[in-house]
């Protein structure tokens, strides 16, 4: 064997670790029951930190310096040289970070979770509160540790979209708000109730999930490598490209969340299917900082396919043309008034809203910018947590007219804090950008898509992302894949044009 086989056998060994915690952090959030959370936040610790001292040990610089040594002078495109360089850089943030740190903020993550989702469902901020101070400030200690020269969101946001910045965001929600805001005002202003409420009606549960089940797999999601399951806040964890979970959640009178949480998720789940097989338990399929089985160049990139299959394909007015009469089979009472033209409009309407995963496409960015402005303020000392539910309000209000009427739809909506998720919010914002940039570089690459698009035909696009941008997993950053696919790094344009076309036909804007 040569050195490098050596440490890639080492680094299948981790892989597996990081597996394991995959699992347990799946289990965790869908079939765990409650009062589970406490011990399992023990073995999560305790995998966090073995896992670590198996990454950061002499073992790993030993084999890591001969396999450099080894494949000195190769390609620098090569899988193997970016392994490599992948790699060291981990190896060295990490040496940084103490284990204990890890293994505390892995035990703190799933109480507060757990936590979390009871606080939410009794709108009660208040028994939240003393977890979130706890993990704000492992979370400061831990942005210490990695290290940052002029914001320690810097450091935290390295975990998940690295090569992005404070100042980086700064310039792209400016870019973002000077064409998004208008946008709204001039949809607003036109904006009128439907002439049908769809979702007066009420949709059973059994035949959602069969439903969503039937969408999954039409965009091209193998349930033969993968499932879905019931999640309080939908998500995609992998283990290997060959097993692949996706969640959602559902709602007896509000049928689009769980079609669309299915289709984002499934999304997620595509990249991950379509990693290229030799990649399997390797470098280029781990997440060295944030301890994930994850394939995907970033988070950023991971979320640019949840959000084009969600969004660009699974709400665009071909869609359901082809597909209204699947919908129809399935809820023929609730959609009997109803045609595919209703339901396109019903499920892109744009109306500033509370919460985030309910949202629109053109405000849906808006509710990104504000919690991240929210994170910055936190991690700088400027915003306090006993003063977060005002000033979550006051965002809200300044951002989209609206204030909560309770935390629950506010200040507590989404997870991400209660597990540690400090700097991963702005790679949605990241996912949408990188999603109109890549499908309209594969509309430009082949003429014929729209068309294909029209009668049905996903795989064609899902070959094309295989091709350019899935097989690879980590191996390329998030500006790297987008040079090699549009000749040019993250650009705002193609996203705002995309809303600006779609919503002025859709509205009948001039």
């Amino acid at each position: 064997m040569t050195a490098y086989d050596d440490l890639t056998a080492h680094i299948a060994e981790y892989h597996d670790l990081l597996c394991v915690l995959n699992t347990l952090k799946w289990d965790m959030r869908t079939m765990m029951p409650a009062g589970g959370a406490g011990e399992r936040g023990k073995q999560l610790a305790t995998l966090s930190k073995l896992a670590k001292s198996i990454f950061v040990s002499d073992e790993t610089a030993r084999l890591l310096d001969a396999a450099e040594a080894e494949i000195a002078g190769a390609d620098a495109d090569s899988y193997h040289v970016r392994a490599l360089r992948q790699t060291r850089d981990a190896y060295e943030i990490q040496r940084r970070i103490p284990a204990d740190l890890v293994g505390r903020i892995a035990a703190l993550g799933a109480q507060s979770e757990a936590v979390w989702a009871k606080a939410k469902d009794e709108n009660d901020f208040a028994s939240f509160k003393p977890y979130l101070k706890q993990m704000l400030a492992l979370n400061i200690e831990l942005a210490e540790a990695i290290g940052y020269a002029d914001h320690p969101f810097d450091a935290l946001i390295r975990q998940f979209e690295p090569g992005m910045t404070a100042a980086r965001l700064g310039q792209i929600f400016a870019e973002l708000k000077a064409g998004i805001l208008p946008l709204v005002e001039r949809i607003v202003a036109v904006d009128a109730p439907l002439p049908l409420n769809l979702w007066e009606a009420e949709y059973d549960l059994a035949a959602q999930k069969r439903l969503c089940q039937e969408m999954a797999t039409l965009i091209g999601f193998d349930f033969e490598r993968g499932r879905l399951d019931t999640a309080p806040h939908p998500f995609e964890i992998s283990f290997t490209r060959d097993d692949v979970r996706i969640t959602t959640r559902y709602d007896a009178n509000y049928l689009p969340m769980s079609l669309f949480a299915t289709l984002h998720e499934a999304g997620h789940g595509l990249y991950e299917q379509n990693i290229a097989p030799e990649l399997t338990r390797t470098a280029l399929t781990a997440d060295f900082l944030g301890q994930y089985a994850v394939g995907g160049a970033s988070f950023g990139a991971h979320e640019f396919s949840s959000r084009l299959w969600e969004n660009q394909i699974g709400r665009s007015r071909e869609f359901w043309r082809l597909h209204f009469s699947r919908l129809r089979d399935y809820f023929s009472e609730q959609m009997a008034a109803a045609d595919a033209e209703l339901f396109y409009r019903a499920v892109n309407r744009v109306r500033p809203s509370l919460i985030r995963v309910e949202a629109d496409e053109v405000t849906y960015n808006l509710h990104i910018m504000l919690r991240t402005e929210i994170e910055m303020g936190l991690l700088e000392g400027a915003i306090a947590v006993d003063d977060l539910p005002e000033i979550w309000n006051a965002k809200m209000q300044e951002y989209l007219g609206l204030t909560p009427p309770d935390d629950r739809r506010g200040v507590l909506q989404d997870v991400h804090w209660s597990f540690g998720g400090f700097g991963s919010f702005p790679t949605y914002t990241i996912g949408n950008i990188i999603a109109a940039q890549a499908l309209a570089a594969a509309h430009a690459q082949m003429p014929d898509l729209a068309a294909k698009l029209a009668e049905g035909d996903y795989q064609t696009l899902l070959t094309w992302l295989r091709e350019n941008i899935y097989r690879h997993g980590r191996a390329y950053s998030t500006d790297e894949l987008l040079t090699r696919v549009t000749s040019e790094g993250l650009n705002t344009a193609p996203l705002l044009d995309y809303l600006e076309r779609k919503y002025s036909d859709l509205y009948g804007l001039n």
